[in-house]
């Protein structure tokens, strides 16, 4: 599966023209989200989708150019076993563990952000209490380096922040005040404004 994130008009029948295009060059759409509407007349969207075995991922890239105002800002990768997970799901799982609600959100929050990993933290002590499979083993300094994590937060992280991982997006919001949730993607894109607001509300409902 592909994890594509498009950019295009925000008018009708702009979403239905993608979605021909992909089709046309045999793109299998399994799932569209918006992920942020913005004041410029755009809407960025994200698309779960397959191609057929064989086909480059820049015959889909190569599709989305060809249309006027449409800008594809990332592709990558999909776990196969991600479905689109909305904030509601994760809030209605957290409401029936208030005791580990910090915890589960940790967990759920890869597939809800679509991120690598995320790591709850305990920011006073700078050690890591929860975390995901693919979550960097972070050291003191590293989460030093971050600045301020009582405030939320996006961070672009060089790669020599995390030996081995690249430039890495990281953004952050405090749960309560001795823990924040950290989420990241290797390589990208940056998190949205649409993204931090909700990763701060969610963090906000897991609060103890």
């Amino acid at each position: 599966m592909l994890l594509l994130r498009v950019e295009l008009p925000d008018r009708p029948g702009a979403l239905g023209q993608v979605a021909t295009a992909m089709g046309g060059v045999g793109a299998d759409i399994s799932a569209i989200e918006i992920v942020e509407r913005r004041s410029d007349g755009h809407v960025i969207d994200d698309f779960i989708l397959a191609m057929p075995p064989g086909s480059l991922a820049e015959t889909i890239i190569n599709a989305c150019a060809e249309m006027p105002d449409v800008k594809v800002l990332w592709l990558s990768r999909y776990p196969d076993q991600w479905n689109l997970e909305s904030d509601i799901e994760v809030i209605n799982r957290m409401s029936k563990q208030r005791a580990r609600a910090a915890e589960i959100l940790t967990e759920d929050a890869p597939t809800v952000f679509r991120c690598e990993w995320a790591s709850l933290v305990d920011r006073k002590g700078l050690k890591v209490l929860h975390a995901t499979e693919r979550a960097p083993e972070f050291t003191a300094d590293q989460l030093r380096e971050l600045g301020d994590l009582a405030k939320a937060g996006r961070h672009a992280m060089g790669e020599d922040w995390m030996p081995d991982w690249g430039d890495v997006a990281v953004a952050a919001a405090p749960v309560d005040e001795d823990r924040t949730l950290l989420v990241g993607r290797q390589g990208g894109p940056e998190f949205l404004d649409s993204e931090l607001f909700r990763l701060e509300h969610l963090a906000s409902v897991a609060r103890a």
